[in-house]
């Protein structure tokens, strides 16, 4: 079983003051702390239980600039056996389709069996990469992967739904799946465990400008217009509903 893994190299912001370049077109990356993208982390995890079960090898993938080494550090002691950085400093500006595109050119030398994305990058969100590299391998795909059993030439997919809502299906190998967080539970990996594995190998391949051919070009980003203060709404229960009603109704809400 060889296993595919593409990730990206994210920064963290839950909990971070989010400031606008002074280019206008991107988020500043001032003060940022960057990790492994959420759900691909998930996925090196359910490549690497694979290749634990059924033998074969996990090669994980990125496309940027050194810094992305980070991550394909952390594959590797997650327990993956090889590395390759696409090596594209304007990955930042590329939309999903021209990583794909970008992925897709390594990703078919590799001749995988699977090949494992999150469902989508924390950065962005579009959730475009893992369908898009499926059409350009010409591999049938799955997405919202929450479990996942290969049998023979095939694999059983569980997918997540909206509403709670789950479905199975199989699918021929080889195949692309986006893999959704739950699905398993990703190992720790300690900062001793990426020390031992700085030695290892990890191929730099020359990729195209990742950003040429981008269908979507950021021109501007602003931040939200402050409005008016909130309407607190005073009375019985039965004002305040025809209120609320009214209110909803003015404003296109309720016909």
């Amino acid at each position: 079983m060889n296993v595919v893994v593409c990730c990206k190299r994210v920064p963290e912001t839950a909990e971070a003051d989010l400031v606008i370049a002074p280019d206008g077109r991107r988020v500043s990356a001032k003060g940022l702390v960057y990790d492994i993208n959420e759900w691909d982390n998930y996925a090196v995890e359910e490549a690497v239980r694979l290749k634990e079960a059924l033998g074969g090898t996990v090669t994980v993938v990125t496309v940027g600039g050194a810094e992305g080494e980070d991550v394909l550090r952390r594959g590797l002691a997650m327990g993956a056996d090889a590395a390759w950085r696409l090596d594209a400093p304007d990955a930042d500006e590329a939309d999903g389709w021209a990583l794909a595109r970008t992925l897709a050119e390594a990703v078919k030398d590799l001749r995988a069996d699977l090949v494992l994305c999150g469902v989508q990058a924390a950065d962005n969100g579009y959730a475009q990469v893992g369908p898009a590299l499926a059409a350009l391998l010409g591999m049938p795909h799955a997405t919202m992967v929450i479990g996942l059993a290969v049998e023979g030439g095939g694999a059983k997919v569980r997918r997540e739904l909206e509403g709670g809502w789950e479905e199975e299906v199989e699918i021929d190998l080889p195949a692309v799946l986006t893999i959704q967080s739950g699905i398993n539970q990703p190992r720790y990996v300690s900062v001793l465990g990426i020390r031992k594995v700085r030695r290892k190998p990890i191929e730099v391949k020359p990729a195209q400008s990742a950003a040429a051919g981008s269908n979507l070009v950021v021109e501007r980003l602003t931040e939200p217009e402050i409005g008016a203060g909130a309407e607190m709404i005073e009375g019985s229960l039965d004002e305040c509903a025809q209120r609320l009603v009214a209110i909803l109704a003015e404003r296109g809400g309720v016909l």
